[in-house]
């Protein structure tokens, strides 16, 4: 690294994450490759509101969380969500202790002990509930089927894997941790060999804040601010936790991975460092591909201010000047295994091996892009993936500020959900709005410069075949970006608002007419995820949503028959959001189908043959995520979003907001998104007028009847 008239960097002191990984990874395909083998006759071895729904959809901005928001990583190239199986089919080894909770200083740990154990559904509950997700997606004798491989299961290894399980969670429950976790963290994240752009990593788009419009130093110098003290919050833990409508905290784990912390590729799985605030109390500012350290303090502990921040990313785009150098950060748009090769060849060089740890180490990422993107459409792409260069994907938070003074946010997914960081992009984008807009003038700069910490460039040594290595990452993602559409849909028609008036859930509304959408562009429905998060319990993460019934399935094609009446639409309508509602709230309560099934699934051991439950095309079929929804709704983001996790799916990221309904749609070229965008307006307007309808006829009948 190349000092600037500073001091050099501080020595950090990391430590590992007490998440521990395990020896095995996602098998994506296997699924499928399972269903192939038994048709070959071979032996296989949300802001919801408070209406309707008791586990309402994702709250924002009040701090109240029910339905966790972001999907789940799954393999965005082969065709398949991440059902999984050990790697060698081993019954898996012992992990390592788990790290113990520290004793709280705050609010922010304090319930911590309280929290209960995930639990471990009733077999007969879970395989009783697949049942009924399977038969909206399958025809008669496929069902049949299906019926058949569930009752051998539950004769058979059934009750046995149900043991097993059952025992795990006793073993977890006894080391501070969840049954699921380590597994979750290692073969849904950390052991994912494909890139993180596109595929793992999200994205919040904040809402503009026009006194800085084309200010884009200003716009940074508050939003690094803000979260300067969001993070100062977390450090001495006087954020207060999150918490369920009724009072119930959520766990607060994933905050200890918010700050300081970094995914690092490794082979086969990679590795999440976590280093010591107090002796890295930095910011990494990338400009024009160069990386910058910046402190966020004085040395006496006070913050800078927005002015001094300002000052300083004034001096880097100075230091940066108009050469834009060799994109490091391309790197972390590659090939986990590819990326991993590289890390340790760059790290083998005298100086650089510092140079990560100063990235790594850093307390945030911000991104100040040359790019000035206007519409939401240009601005999701550039925060889900930007032009790859001026970025490091690896951070859990990565602040994004363009030319034209727009902002957001781009996360690393593997120990972090977005509730936490939904909640970090609120905050900071109302706090900043809520600072004086930043004016530094030119007489006040020397002054303030005179007493700023000194800025540290971080410099990189780069050998020919390294510069290859990042052409190639460069060349390999600009393809990679070139197989993928984003579609926004900000719909102004109706909101949150009309939605109540109906007395449904809006959520569940809002799912049905994604539902119809689809219904409308294909004739027939697809398998349908809907992200609910488990985080009610210690150390709990996601849970699947299966939200397609046979009763959304009968509303899709009543919605399309003239000849069926208003009053006999919205009943469907109302007895499949019931069921949407009701399948979202015990997966909240960690009584889903998805998390169960994977657990029986990882405790076959290598002796034994793979359940016929697993190979059932069924299985396969029904767990490949067409449509991969979640909701993360606040008036102070402008739209968030991710990838699809099919090559024939849509990532359907929405916001149900008091007037309006805010979708973005991703997938994969030529899938046909802007057409879904055209048919999911058209299926909103459709249930609001069945609705409206329905609501006469009943009040003329009513009125009828007097």
């Amino acid at each position: 690294m190349t000092d600037i008239n500073l001091d050099p960097p501080t020595d950090h002191a990391d430590a590992a994450p007490d998440a521990e990984t395990h020896p095995l990874k996602a098998a994506a395909a296997q699924a499928d490759a399972d269903a192939t083998q038994e048709a070959n006759g071979a032996n296989g071895a949300h802001h919801d509101g408070e209406e309707a729904s008791a586990e309402p959809a994702a709250n924002g901005h009040d701090g109240h969380v029910d339905v966790e928001p972001v999907p789940e990583s799954q393999d965005a190239r082969n065709g398949t969500d991440r059902q999984v199986e050990p790697e060698t089919e081993t019954a898996p080894e012992p992990e390592p202790e788990a790290v113990a909770e520290p004793v709280p200083r705050g609010p922010l740990y304090a319930q911590q002990s309280s929290l209960p154990p995930l639990p471990v559904p009733d077999l007969d509950a879970t395989l009783k509930k697949y049942l009924q997700t399977v038969r909206p997606h399958v025809d008669d004798a496929s069902y049949a089927q299906t019926e058949s491989v569930v009752a051998e299961f539950l004769a058979n290894q059934g009750p046995e894997l149900q043991e097993r399980l059952l025992a795990r969670a006793q073993e977890c429950n006894a080391r501070g941790t969840s049954w699921l976790a380590e597994w979750w963290n290692d073969v849904a994240y950390l052991g994912y060999r494909d890139p993180v752009v596109l595929n793992v990593n999200y994205f919040i788009h904040m809402v503009d804040d026009r006194r800085v419009r084309n200010k884009p130093l200003a716009r940074a110098a508050a939003l690094v601010h803000a979260t300067a003290e969001f993070r100062a919050k977390v450090l001495d833990e006087s954020l207060e936790p999150e918490m369920m409508r009724g009072g119930i905290p959520l766990c607060s784990k994933q905050y200890h991975y918010m700050f300081h912390s970094c995914r690092v590729p490794a082979a086969p799985r990679d590795t999440y460092k976590s280093y010591d605030p107090e002796t890295h109390p930095t910011v990494v500012v990338i400009r024009k591909n160069q990386f910058f350290v910046m402190d966020l303090m004085h040395r006496d502990g006070e913050l800078l201010t927005p002015e001094e921040i300002y000052v300083q990313l004034d001096r880097i785009v100075e230091l940066a000047g108009t050469h834009t150098e060799l994109a490091i950060g391309a790197l972390t748009t590659a090939h986990r295994d590819t990326w991993a090769a590289v890390h340790g060849q760059l790290a083998a060089i005298p100086g650089n091996q510092a140079a990560l740890e100063a990235i790594e180490s850093s307390a945030f990422v911000l991104c100040l892009d040359d790019s000035a993107p206007v519409t939401r459409s240009q601005v999701a792409r550039a925060a889900w993936h930007g032009d790859g260069r001026n970025r490091w994907f690896d951070k859990p938070v990565q602040l994004i500020v363009w030319a034209n003074g727009k902002a957001a946010l781009n996360g690393e997914h593997a120990m972090m959900d977005a509730t936490p960081t939904g909640r970090l992009a609120e905050w900071i984008a109302k706090r900043a709005a809520g600072l004086p807009a930043v004016q530094v003038g030119h007489d006040a700069r020397p002054v303030l410069e005179s007493t700023l910490p000194p800025l540290t460039k971080i410099e990189f040594m780069v050998t020919s075949r390294l510069a290859q290595a990042v052409r190639e990452a460069e060349v390999r993602f600009d393809t990679d970006v070139a197989h993928h559409d984003l579609f926004v849909m900000a719909w102004d028609g109706y909101g949150k608002e009309t939605i109540k008036t109906f007395k449904v859930s809006p959520d569940g509304f809002v799912q049905m007419a994604l539902q119809l959408a689809y219904y409308k562009m294909y004739g027939h429905t697809a398998p349908m995820y809907e992200t609910a998060q488990t985080r009610k319990f210690l150390h709990g993460r996601t849970e699947t949503g299966r939200t397609v019934s046979v009763a959304s399935v009968e509303l899709v094609k009543a919605m399309e028959d003239t000849d069926v009446p208003a009053t006999a639409k919205v009943a469907l309508a109302r007895e499949a959001i019931a069921n949407q509602v009701k399948y979202m709230k015990e997966a909240c309560n960690g009584l889903g189908v998805d998390r169960h099934l994977m657990g029986l699934r990882m405790l076959v051991h290598s002796d034994e043959p793979t359940p016929p439950l697993f190979t059932d095309p069924a299985f396969a079929a029904t767990c490949h995520w067409t449509l991969s929804t979640s909701q993360l709704s606040s008036p102070w983001y402008d739209g968030y979003g991710w990838g699809q996790v099919v090559p024939d799916g849509y990532g359907l990221a929405y916001m149900v907001l008091d007037d309006s309904i805010h979708v973005n749609i991703t997938s994969r070229r030529g899938v046909g998104g802007d057409q879904l965008r055209h048919y999911l307006t058209e299926a909103l307007l459709d249930l609001k007028r069945v609705f409206l309808e329905a609501k006469k006829i009943e009040a003329a009948e009513a009125a009828a009847a007097k």
